[in-house]
């Protein structure tokens, strides 16, 4: 999968998140997992796409590993969403299995390019700041 493929099916996720954001029901709880839910699940695409135009390899694995941990708290969500029993779960899991495999190919994406980064970029040490 190209990186403009990649990108493309983000957004058309982020779009998908949308709708179902718009079919929770307009309850106390339905209002806040809408707020929390819209905010990750549109999240992933820009961070992917700021990712593509990094100025750096370590800017490259930041942007992708915020697009993950934005994914997966959509994943967390939408589960959540079926628990709660807001959207009849048969609805919703689709979304999550889109969610599951989006974050799988980010996943390996961070996994590669983490293993060309020089051994001090990949994981911050506490001599580099100063307490």
């Amino acid at each position: 999968m190209t990186p403009d493929e990649l990108s493309d099916r983000l957004w058309r996720f982020a779009a998908r998140v949308g709708k179902a954001v718009d079919s929770l029901p307009e309850t106390r709880l339905g209002r806040h997992v809408a707020g929390q839910l819209v905010r990750c699940g549109t999240s992933g695409p820009p961070n992917y796409d700021e990712g593509c135009a990094a100025e750096s390899r370590a800017d490259f694995v930041h942007k992708l590993a915020i697009a993950l941990k934005e994914l997966r708290e959509t994943r967390g969500w939408l589960r959540f969403v079926v628990i709660s029993e807001l959207v009849p779960g048969k609805r919703v899991r689709p979304l999550l299995q889109e969610c599951e495999e989006l974050s799988n190919i980010i996943a390996r994406s961070l996994l590669t390019a983490k293993s060309s980064l020089p051994p001090s970029r990949k994981t911050p040490c506490l001599s580099q700041f100063k307490i």
